[in-house]
């Protein structure tokens, strides 16, 4: 057994975004894991093994046996279990116990397979989900819903699924490290902000990636990267990309580079709304044309859904596979199977290069002991204090 590798099981891989990272920044992945077809056949197509199937029906020893380790041995479990009860881009329903989903399973491999460290990483609604305010007419009074499940008995408590979540690695002996990130401090040419937890099975000092790209800084490598820079070269090269509807291709035709409905005609804006015109909230994805100057907004499954729209900065068209494929930063000889629908999922729900790579990146440093200058020491302490305070404000790092 070989306990000073480098090597990683993937679950709920995906396209394999977090995957390339970490092995950007020195590991190896010895094994993907999806249930989706596409995905698998994504995972195939570049050169990688794959378990495909659903994971409750999944062996741990199925899976070592596929990566060539045993218990105990691999250096990283990684994946993003499915919670889109927690997700802000939905019906937000606040807690739904985690015990009963597929986070359960991501549990269950880790207490099997015993990695080194794993790192997790979900929707940001997982940090922010409260107790919902559960109620129901019952004999024309109003009570709380008395038909309880699992999810609604926690809720009622008070324990939030985050709690949960931690409660359940605490159980295997894991101490975590959590907080929500955003790709663009990591050099990710998109604003995307993900939960993302670390573990350590030898309580090993770990941390959540410090940032490295600013809005602000002297030295421009050290800047957010702009759409301008990620897709600039790709304007008309839109070979494998979705359409607008005769009618939004229209309206979309009045709305300035970085604009939205808000720009457009006011005599056109009611109808072009339709039924969201007058709800609530700010609206800013309906008929939005992006910015080149500035980091694309979080990429969706879709670009051309009406809420979320994503169109090309100078073109009238929504953003491309292969432009995807650049915000994601994937490389660009990697191959995406399955239909234009089913490539634009993939890309769209997976983990930023980028942002991979510096989460790769922040655990080697622990188990290499590199990750911090140690003094007797420090002249102006205040100073260096306020300095690492702000850093640390782009990670929202929580130890437990």
């Amino acid at each position: 057994m070989n306990v000073n590798n480098r090597d990683v099981i993937s679950l709920f891989s995906g396209a394999m975004g977090l995957d390339i990272g970490l092995q950007q920044a020195g590991l190896t992945i010895k094994v993907g894991q999806d249930f989706d077809s596409a995905c698998a056949e994504t995972i195939r197509a570049n050169e990688h093994h794959v378990v495909h199937g659903d994971i409750r029906s999944i062996e741990p020893e199925e899976i070592l046996a596929t990566a060539g380790l045993s218990r105990g041995e691999p250096f990283m479990i990684c994946g993003g279990p499915p919670c889109q009860p927690f997700s802000t881009a939905g019906k937000r329903l606040g807690i739904n116990d985690p015990r009963g989903s597929l986070f359960m399973d991501f549990i269950r491999m880790i207490d099997s397979i015993r990695p080194r460290f794993f790192i997790m990483e979900n929707v940001k609604g997982l940090m922010s989900s409260i107790k919902p305010d559960i109620m129901y007419k019952h004999n024309n009074q109003l009570t709380l819903f008395e038909i309880m499940t699992p999810a609604t008995a926690s809720a009622i408590k008070g324990e939030s699924a985050l709690e949960i979540v931690l409660e359940e690695f605490a159980k295997l002996g894991y101490k975590t490290v959590y907080g929500i990130l955003d790709a663009a401090n990591y050099g990710v040419p998109q604003f995307r902000e993900r939960f993302v937890l670390i573990g350590s099975r030898d309580h090993e000092d770990i941390f959540l990636p410090m940032p490295t790209h600013f809005q602000m800084h002297q030295n421009a490598n050290y800047l957010w990267q702009t759409l301008k820079q990620a897709i600039g070269d790709l304007e008309d090269y839109a070979n494998e990309c979705a359409a607008f509807g005769i009618e939004r291709t229209r309206l979309l035709e009045l709305v300035p580079e970085g604009g939205n409905w808000r720009d457009l005609p006011s005599d056109l804006v009611e109808k072009a709304m339709g039924g969201a015109y007058r709800s609530g909230g700010g609206k800013v994805g309906f008929y939005r044309r992006l910015s080149y100057s500035q980091p694309s907004p979080t990429l969706v499954t879709s670009p051309i859904q009406k809420a979320s729209m994503l169109c090309h900065p100078v073109k009238t068209r929504p953003l491309s596979v292969r432009e995807y494929a650049r915000i994601q930063q994937f490389p660009e000889d990697w191959k995406f199977c399955g239909s234009m629908a089913d490539k634009y999922r993939q890309i769209g729900n997976a983990v930023p290069t980028g942002l991979g790579k510096a989460l790769g990146e922040a655990v080697i440093a622990v188990a290499d002991n590199s990750a911090q200058i140690k003094t007797k020491r420090l002249r102006g302490t205040e100073i260096h204090s306020k300095i690492k305070q702000a850093i640390e404000l782009g990670g929202c790092a929580y130890a437990n």
